[in-house]
């Protein structure tokens, strides 16, 4: 139950669920760089986790700029010379109805969680490939799994970094990096205004950061998706039905609508390995077998 000598990046970490994941990494062991829009923010935190007798530095920097995000990664290289865990919290909120709702916030919204955590990512990936070790984890949000009113920019860019894990957790599997996704439900700055005062009551950051260990420890998963808040952790899965065969010919889009039920019938679903999953099964039911070029791509 420790990261010791590990080397933690946590964006977004000045304060709220950021802070919490940052000591968190640090009570077990983990030398974190605390990253933050907010440079100030980012190094009193920092000071409050040395303070505590960890090791940590603050860096003031905005996800969305690619420059000062790698100033950010030669500075931790140079300070320790690895960097094992990757943290994409960063975050922020534009919410209003989709109909009300101004495009530039939309790609606001986009651009901070989605490109954000691809420009951290892509600056530690070939450092990760190297050293042949890695752990990161995406911030998700039930807003992109399940959807909520008034947040169409949050959670489409929040279901996109669903995406994105998936993708890089095959893509980094031979050079032991591993991807996964947390999902969160906390009380923070983000919310106030969102969540009565009750709920946020219940809903303290320090109850959500316990679940991030199981994401980046020596034997984590890959590709999981855990919901936490509250104190309590539960996995979400995107899955596949059986489904049911219909064919071509003038009445398929009649036969899809009989069908329906058989189609969306969740007895015997499964949670793909791989994107092609789906095709390897649809052209299976038609009689056929998937050309293996399909499958190297």
């Amino acid at each position: 139950m420790n990261l010791q000598d590990r080397v933690a990046i946590v964006t977004g970490a000045g304060g709220g669920l950021g802070k919490s994941h940052a000591r968190l990494l640090a009570s077990l062991g983990a030398k974190v760089v605390v990253n933050d829009m907010d440079a100030v923010a980012a190094e009193q935190a920092a000071a409050e986790i040395v303070a505590q007798g960890g090791d940590a530095i603050g860096i003031g920097a905005s996800v969305t700029d690619e420059q000062a995000i790698a100033r950010m990664v030669e500075t931790v290289m140079a300070r320790w010379g690895r960097i094992d865990i990757l943290i994409n919290n960063a975050g922020i909120l534009r919410d209003k109805s989709f109909a009300k709702m101004d495009l530039a916030d939309f790609r606001l919204v986009v651009d901070v969680h989605l490109m954000g955590a691809a420009i951290c990512t892509k600056a530690v990936w070939d450092i990760m490939r190297d050293q042949r070790y890695g752990r990161i984890v995406m911030t998700t949000s039930s807003s992109g799994l399940y959807g909520n009113f008034g947040q169409a920019n949050y959670g489409a860019a929040k279901m996109a970094l669903v995406g994105l894990m998936q993708t890089l957790a095959l893509e980094g599997e031979k050079y032991g990096i591993r991807v996964n996704c947390l999902a969160p439900t906390a009380a923070t700055q983000m919310t106030q205004g969102v969540l009565s005062s009750e709920a946020l009551g219940q809903l303290s950051p320090d109850l959500v950061s316990p679940g991030l260990f199981a994401l980046v420890r020596e034997d984590a998963p890959m590709r999981a998706i855990l919901c936490a808040g509250a104190g309590h952790f539960a996995r979400a899965n995107v899955t596949l039905t059986h489904g049911a065969y219909v064919g071509g010919g003038a009445k398929a889009a009649e036969g899809v609508v009989a069908a329906w039920d058989d189609v969306s019938d969740r007895v015997g679903e499964v949670v793909p390995d791989y994107g092609f999953t789906q095709a390897e099964r649809e052209i299976a039911s038609a009689g056929h077998d998937l050309p293996t070029m399909a499958l190297q791509h």
